[in-house]
């Protein structure tokens, strides 16, 4: 029987997640200047300074995920990354005046004060949601020979994802929607993709622990 910390979930679960984590980047990032454009604008400086914390953040996360994933990969550690991006993400919906008043009257040059928001709204979970990637290829790699193909098609799924929430985002749900209701649809995704990897890997274990013991009954 696998343990606890035993990757048992399956490859296109994986894959699925993948593609979601990519889908809630996206979705964060092109809502980021109607958050802050009350405060700071819509200028191209904003999203300047959007851009440059979603790469950064990601580029640590990328880091960070790369380095847990050379531990023993665990279903459990996978599903934390989607519960504390999920919780992580909260802020930005209730705090967001408390973090952007005080900024917007310490920092006068808008440039300046949208990049120190962008840093407390979103830095945390997009490096988060960056760790996501990096050990989700661990996850699908069996051995040496496939690593380098399984990276290729885990972040081509996710790419297909933030492609599909860019698209999703700007095209209809800005439309459909208020910006909250969009934020908090991405935090709930978040939460039950997390859910979901748990439900399976427990799922897993207990199905391999019928499995064994109906052998040493036989």
């Amino acid at each position: 029987m696998n343990d606890n910390s035993t990757p048992t979930v399956s490859r296109a679960i994986v894959a699925g997640m993948a593609f979601a984590s990519g889908f809630c980047i996206m979705t964060v990032e092109m809502l980021g200047a109607r958050i802050l454009s009350p405060y700071f604008g819509g200028s191209l400086s904003v999203w300047g300074s959007i851009i440059t914390i979603f790469m950064l953040a990601l580029a640590l996360g990328y880091l960070w995920g790369g380095k847990l994933s050379a531990r023993k990969p665990s279903a459990i550690t996978f599903a934390a990354f989607f519960i504390g991006a999920a919780i992580f993400s909260t802020p930005i919906i209730v705090l967001s005046d408390a973090i952007m008043e005080p900024i917007f009257m310490a920092v006068e040059d808008p440039r300046y004060g949208s990049l120190f928001a962008s840093i407390f709204l979103f830095f945390l979970p997009t490096s988060i949601l960056g760790m996501i990637s990096p050990y989700a290829v661990r996850l699908m790699v069996q051995n040496e020979a496939h690593s380098g193909q399984m990276a290729g098609l885990l972040y081509f799924i996710s790419t297909l994802g933030s492609a599909a929430g860019t698209l999703g985002t700007s095209f209809y749900f800005v439309l459909w929607f208020e910006v909250n209701q969009i934020l908090w649809g991405a935090i709930i995704t978040l939460l039950f993709a997390g859910l979901g990897i748990l439900s399976a890997h427990y799922y897993a274990n207990s199905r391999a622990k019928r499995q064994v013991e109906a052998v040493n009954h036989a």
